[in-house]
């Protein structure tokens, strides 16, 4: 039993799917509770975006650095630990400060709105900096960003949709790659 809980820890095919199931199922929580207070404001949407992408960054991120820590202990990782290490910190960190950080209003102006730009933008930029195939996981914090300096309501709207397309589409394909059974390597054929 304890063996087979190790290699569910190691196989990166079931870390996106459950990232993503969480991160619904925190933003659907937020969205419900805050829409009874205030509606479905911008602010409300915003929140509710940004919680969902930090979620989903920052389960994979510390998904990231319990898998490394477990191989390491194991003797079966493949990388450097002083590189791996790193590498899931500048993402989960960030991402965990934007999930945290949903409470205060950023649609507008002021210290919050700079910081959940500021965390969008570096998990987006940082991801794509690891490699294009890195894309579908950086979208999202560009929706973010697109929809927090949006100014017309029809605007905002299409960058919803964008959106949860987007996020439904990547949901529906960590889904084939879980089903699939193989590593990211054999699956996008690198």
């Amino acid at each position: 039993m304890p063996e087979r809980i190790l290699e569910l820890v190691l196989d990166e095919s079931k870390w996106l799917p459950a990232a993503m199931l969480a991160s619904m199922v925190a933003a659907g929580a937020w969205i419900r509770r805050a829409r009874r207070v205030r509606g479905l404001e911008r602010d409300v949407i915003l929140g509710a975006m940004n919680l969902y992408y930090g979620c989903m960054i920052g389960v994979m991120g510390g998904g990231h650095l319990l898998a490394v820590t477990v191989a390491g202990f194991r003797g079966t990782l493949q990388g450097s630990p002083f590189v791996l290490y790193p590498l899931g910190l500048a993402l989960a960190v960030p991402a965990w400060l934007l999930f945290g950080g949903v409470a205060r209003p950023v649609a507008g102006e002021g210290r919050s709105a700079r910081g959940a730009a500021a965390l969008n933008a570096w998990l987006g930029i940082s991801l794509l900096a690891l490699g294009l195939h890195n894309l579908p996981l950086a979208a999202p914090a560009f929706l973010n960003l697109a929809y927090q300096f949006h100014r017309r309501r029809a605007v905002g709207w299409t960058i919803l949709l964008v959106a949860i397309t987007a996020n439904l589409a990547l949901f529906a394909g960590s889904l084939v790659f879980l089903a699939s059974g193989q590593s990211f390597e054999q699956f996008s054929g690198m």
